[in-house]
């Protein structure tokens, strides 16, 4: 077990429900460095390592015009959290604060997200940095960063701004 899952002073436990298969279809992998929640950092950065999105078939060909963005978000189910915390105490900080109320991977359904730098496009892999999640995360979704898109009303579709 981490450390970093055992319960803190003034933390509250709840007996979480059975989950129910939302039908969640997970499209790839992350690659990265950490192994271990304790080696992981809290919050991506922009200027972190290089990691790896693998995109597994037959979701490949759902890349095409991605390499047009500089930034993407990423959605990513954090596997190895805990589901079951509605107050943390965050850092041994002594104080508890609600679940919702934290960037936490600790949460009920324990999707990730982060916003990250596009380096790169090699046939199903995508080279990004800005990553925090464990190597082997399973990836939910990719979405190209939302600010780089304005509506075009005459098609109603969206275009690079």
């Amino acid at each position: 077990m981490d450390r970093r899952d055992e319960i803190r002073p003034g933390e509250v436990v709840v007996t979480a429900p059975e989950p129910h298969d939302a039908g969640l279809v997970f499209i790839g992998r992350i690659h990265t460095p950490w192994q271990s929640r304790s080696e992981c950092p809290r919050q991506g950065r922009q200027d972190g390592p290089v990691c790896r999105i693998e995109i597994l078939e037959p979701w490949v060909a759902a890349l095409k015009g991605i390499e047009n963005f500089a930034q993407l978000e990423v959605l990513y189910w954090l596997d190895k959290s805990r589901r079951d915390l509605v107050e943390q105490n965050p850092k041994h900080s002594g104080r508890t604060t609600g679940t919702f109320a934290l960037r936490s991977p600790m949460r009920p359904n324990p999707i990730g997200t982060s916003l990250v730098k596009l380096e790169r496009v090699e046939g199903n892999s995508l080279f990004v940095r800005g990553l925090d999640c464990l190597d082997g995360t399973p990836l939910v979704d990719l979405k190209p960063d939302h600010c780089d898109f304005s509506p075009n009303g005459r098609t109603g579709d969206f275009q690079k701004a």
